[in-house]
């Protein structure tokens, strides 16, 4: 067993003996958990609807559309399996996948010794403390490998659709048309929207339905645990390993003067793998994670503060039709918007590849917002008097109409038609690399500013339609306590979703496009002998080799685009629905709001210093991931810039190019399992030292995160397409200016696709395992008093400082290695490069 394996198993048993010291023996008590709260599923076949449906019939509805939202997914992969390409870029596409499953079943595994660590907890939480019979508690555990396996088959389908598409894409755009370009990866998108959030969907609906309602809750809380540990890891190690290739294949472009997607640059496969790994496993995991966590928030929530029975079960049978309208106006805004580009663009010799993504998405919006008012009334026509219906619909557009004016927002800072990304590249023209980046870093800033004034208005709206009397229509009046403000922010939240499917097909769209652009390069077709006869005569078009790349690089500027553009909507996700969670937290602290409701103040001083530890944390967290991608990075440059071969050949060989994967691999392993270590470890040590505290800390990383992801996200996008500006327009590669955005491009990568991005399900993690800590933490000082608890903080903290400290000084570049000190780099090499998970 490796190094780390030994520590991480002794870790883990440190921290059973730890939490087994402080709980073993304890009296059985009322066990008051989320994981213990009954879903009335019986009662959906009795309470009605729309003149007497039975609840419980719209939800096995549910999963009919939720089966043809999966079949659709499935139809458009078989299409894009079938559609016609050229053996020379299906080879390389072949070769990009064969990598990126190689690199998914590494992390799967590793996903699972994290697994060990989480599943312990849980079991001396719901076992022990709680008391739980033992079948439950196995239920648990299972559910939250349900919730792994989710996370990872839409990981998985992801890459698999992803690089299907790409040498579709490459191959289409021979023809010198520009549709292609744009439909395919598109296509390929929707193929994995659509299917992410249906299995989600199905997943939860086979919950609620056929698990008793006793166990219920318990199945959603381990769902949701193990999907979030699922995409936190899957996003962080991508995230890393992508920007590891990316940044060593750019340099190259300066280092030894080559095009974009060199064919002999060993670093090239690598990247194309890291698009998939970080832009494609990633978000997908991430979707699937964001939207199952929202809706255990939103039915956590439902449970706990709405006290009506019949009341619950009219809101959860609402909550989840909103969820199958919102895949059906997905599907039915994709179609519309396909016939009307087509209808524009099919024949067209120039396009503007943003238009058509843009009408996708308000199209999307528009009909989701006039679904949800219809629905409503239809299904809660009597709430509140009459007038409930149209409020709840009203705070759910709020979140709906996020999802399209955010990224017109983010357009704003990150297209390669905003003024913010021409300015990127005007400072870089007489002002170089330096000013490149300080335009790039105070588009960041403003960006972060405008978004923040956005989230602020429709959370805002949202709280103002709670005023008009939703506490007193839903029974969230809590010991005079007006508890609706934060169902409604969950209801936001929820309503940012409300474009699922289309959110992660624009998202979707980039990594296709980058990668089409990559395997032309990669698959050297206009070197091939006699290629354009032989295309002419088993594909019958006359190939335009000079159209075909100037649209794959115009097309890459827009991916990059609507890439940048649902980051925030995610990240911001993330926040509004973690507000639900620390909520039912705050609940339960407080006896209802009944008891110790001073300690929720800055006056109460464990509160601000828990608002400043999470801060603290948000800036180490980009620290430590950008520490793995700088250090990964300086290893993939000295390996590739030692073995590059650019006289005599034509591509870069197979050997080089599988260890550049290998390198990436291996740092963006190391760097994660600091970073999730941290994470949780934290997340128990600042439970256990006091839980007013841990609520302080739990609003500083969702606000600290918030923000420094929005600033990082969209600095990076500006650099990225000031780069793509003059590469494509302005023609200009190869010279000073290029040289200063690559270099501008090289710091955006980690701000983009590494720490902005992980930010998300890191917030959410940390909220979601909190609702077990605090009660872990709260139920040990009950038993044993303060002291044990104290101490039990104060041994968490200190092995979680040892993997703080691991995340800089076992990853830092070590000052006397230097790729031109080969001697001594290979010396030190064995000495520093830390170790791969097995």
């Amino acid at each position: 067993m490796k190094p780390f394996n030994r520590l991480a198993t002794g870790l883990i048993a440190l921290l059973a003996t730890l939490l087994f010291s402080g709980v073993a023996g304890a009296a059985p008590t009322e066990s008051v958990g989320e994981a213990s709260l009954v879903v009335p599923n019986a009662a959906f076949a009795t309470v009605t609807f729309m003149g007497g449906t039975p609840g419980r019939t719209l939800l096995l509805g549910g999963l009919g559309v939720a089966l043809a939202g999966m079949v659709f997914g499935l139809v458009i992969y078989m299409q894009l399996k079938n559609a016609p390409v050229h053996k020379s870029m299906l080879e390389i596409s072949e070769l990009i996948y064969e990598t990126c499953k190689t690199y998914l079943q590494q992390q799967m595994k590793f996903i699972l010794l994290l697994e060990i660590a989480i599943g312990t907890v849980m079991a001396v939480y719901f076992g022990v403390i709680e008391k739980l019979p033992i079948d439950r508690v196995i239920i648990i555990l299972v559910f939250s490998l349900v919730g792994i396996a989710g996370s990872s088959a839409v990981a998985w389908f992801g890459i698999r659709v992803n690089t299907f598409a790409n040498s579709r894409t490459a191959f289409a755009a021979l023809e010198g048309k520009p549709f292609p370009c744009y439909a395919i990866p598109l296509k390929a998108g929707m193929s994995i929207g659509m299917l992410l959030i249906s299995v989600e969907l199905m997943l939860m609906l086979g919950i609620l339905l056929f698990i008793p309602g006793e166990y219920a809750g318990s199945c959603f809380i381990g769902f949701a645990i193990g999907e979030s540990l699922g995409a936190s890891a899957l996003r962080i190690a991508g995230g890393i390993f992508t920007k590891i290739a990316d940044i060593g294949s750019d340099l190259m472009k300066i280092v030894f003067k080559i095009k974009e997607d060199d064919a002999r640059n060993p670093g090239v496969i690598a990247d194309c793998t890291g698009d998939n790994a970080g832009d494609s496993v990633g978000p997908s995991a991430d979707g699937f994670e964001t939207y199952g966590v929202t809706g255990v928030a939103l039915i956590t929530f439902i449970l706990l503060a709405v006290k009506n029975p019949t009341l619950q079960v009219q809101l959860l049978v609402w909550i989840f039709v909103m969820r199958v309208v919102m895949i059906i106006a997905s599907a039915l805004s994709y179609f519309i918007n396909d016939a009307v580009a087509k209808a524009r663009f099919k024949s067209a010799d120039k396009m503007n590849f943003e238009t058509p993504l843009t009408t996708l998405v308000w199209i999307t919006s528009i009909v989701s917002v006039v679904l949800t008012f219809v629905v409503s009334k239809l299904l809660l026509p009597e709430l509140g008097g009459g007038d409930g219906w149209w409020k709840l619909s009203l705070i759910i557009t709020c979140g709906t109409l996020a999802g399209a004016i955010i990224p017109e927002l983010v357009k704003v800072f990150t297209s390669t038609e905003s003024r913010h990304v021409r300015e990127v590249v005007t400072s870089s023209r007489e002002g170089g690399a330096s000013l490149n980046i300080l335009s790039g870093l105070t588009a960041g800033n403003f960006s972060a500013f405008w978004l923040g004034m956005v989230l602020i208005g429709l959370m805002g709206t949202s709280y103002y339609v709670t005023k008009l009397g939703l506490g007193n229509d839903l029974g969230l009046i809590l010991n005079h306590v007006d508890a609706s403000p934060v169902f409604a922010f969950g209801l936001v939240a929820f309503g940012f979703l409300g474009m699922g499917p289309v959110t992660i097909a624009v998202d979707s769209y980039g990594p296709v496009t980058d990668n089409a652009q990559s395997v032309y390069e990669l698959s050297t077709i206009e070197a091939l002998p006699d290629i354009e006869a032989d295309i002419l005569e088993k594909f019958k078009f006359k190939v335009q080799f000079a159209k075909a790349k100037h649209f794959l690089e115009e097309n890459d500027g827009a991916g990059n685009t609507f890439k940048a553009t649902a980051k925030p909507v995610l990240i911001g996700t993330a926040v509004v629905g973690a507000t639900t969670m620390i909520f039912a937290i705050i609940l339960s602290l407080t006896s209802g709001f009944t008891e110790n409701m001073e300690k929720m103040s800055l006056l109460h001083a464990p509160f601000l210093l828990g608002l400043i530890a999470g801060g603290s944390v948000i800036y180490w967290f980009t620290g430590a991931s950008t520490q793995a991608v700088s250090t990964g990075a300086y290893r993939a440059v000295e390996y590739i810039k030692k073995h590059i071969k650019l006289e005599g050949v034509t591509k870069a060989s197979i050997t080089d190019s599988k260890e550049v994967v290998r390198i990436c691999t291996q740092y963006a392993q190391a760097g994660m399992v600091n970073i999730f270590m941290t994470v949780f470890l934290g997340a128990l040590a600042f439970a256990f030292y006091e839980s007013y505290f841990f609520i302080g800390y739990l609003i500083g990383i969702a606000l600290f995160g918030l923000f420094q992801a929005l600033f990082m996200a969209n600095a990076g996008g500006a650099w990225d397409n000031a780069k793509k500006i003059v590469e494509v327009e302005l023609k200009e590669k190869n010279t000073p200016l290029h040289d200063a955005c690559v270099v501008g491009d090289t710091v955006g990568d980690p701000f983009k696709d590494t720490s902005s991005v992980a930010m998300n399900p890191v917030i959410k993690f940390t909220t979601l395992f909190g609702l077990l800590a605090v009660q872990l933490a709260e139920r040990t000082e009950h038993q044993y008093g303060g002291e044990l608890r104290h101490g039990i903080s104060a041994a968490l903290f200190v092995v979680m400082l040892f993997f703080v400290y691991r995340s800089f000084y076992n990853m830092r570049i070590e000052s006397g290695s230097s790729p031109t000190s080969e001697s001594k780099t290979e010396s030190k090499k064995e000495e520093t490069a830390p170790e791969p998970a097995e």
